[in-house]
């Protein structure tokens, strides 16, 4: 899978490779489209969820797979050819762990959760920043985005720090833009507890000590059907938690 070029491998029920062909984005749906229902196997990267929807819709069976897994079956150098031919003989194993496909609500949201981790991390940039900055001059501000927005009004109105005007200007700038970063972080969060309050399987997670919506939210948007673990260590195995060492 790429942004305009999609590698195609097919094989029959024996394994016998019946088909190798590049097809570009605007050929692939009328291709499968075309196609007779059969098994399709692609890695879990960029746009694979809308494929896997897309292709669903013409009666295919799509199934997703991790690319660490994938990875075992390339046989030569890696190429567009080779991967498309280890994603086909990866696809049919039959002890592969699969990706769920997520739907559009839970893309939607995990979007969501994106554009505000972005946001706080930019934040904390801008902060950290204008902390630096200040240090410079010998101003020195504690941690936190709270003590920023508290000291920020009266470093710049005490005219005895020996503060340059141009330094004011500019840090008059970057107040302004570290404001916005934090209004807007802040009203995505608000669109991400709406979101949580209107779905169950959120709010039951929420119950759960130590979790609030905003996980809980990213949880459900990212887990989907929890019927696919075996158990809770299955799964708190996938989010990349561990038992912790003691010896």
């Amino acid at each position: 899978m790429a942004k305009e070029v999609f590698q195609i491998h097919g094989v029959d029920i024996h394994g016998k490779a019946l088909l190798r062909k590049q097809l570009r984005r605007s050929e692939m749906a009328r291709f499968f489209a075309n196609l007779d229902p059969c098994l399709i196997g692609m890695e879990a990267c960029g746009s694979s969820h809308h494929w896997a929807r897309k292709l669903g819709e013409f009666g295919h069976t799509v199934k997703l797979m991790s690319p660490q897994f994938v990875k075992p079956y390339v046989k030569t150098n890696k190429h567009d050819m080779a991967d498309a031919e280890a994603v086909c003989e990866a696809v049919s194993r039959p002890n592969m762990r699969f990706v769920p496909i997520k739907n559009v609500e839970q893309q939607a949201i995990l979007s969501i959760h994106r554009a505000r981790q972005g946001f706080v991390k930019a934040r904390t940039a801008q902060a950290n920043q204008m902390r630096g900055l200040l240090s410079e001059f010998g101003v020195v501000i504690p941690q936190g985005i709270r003590s920023i927005n508290k000291r920020i009004p009266d470093i710049l109105e005490d005219a005895e720090n020996g503060l340059p005007g141009t330094l004011r200007k500019l840090l008059e700038r970057l107040n302004t833009h570290l404001k916005e970063l934090d209004r807007q972080a802040e009203e995505l969060e608000l669109q991400i507890k709406l979101w949580h309050k209107e779905n169950e399987a959120s709010q039951r997670l929420e119950a759960i000590p130590g979790i609030g919506p905003i996980t809980a939210s990213a949880i459900v948007a990212t887990v989907g059907d929890a019927a696919g673990f075996k158990n809770g260590r299955q799964l708190s195995a996938w989010f990349g938690l561990v038992p912790k060492a003691n010896g």
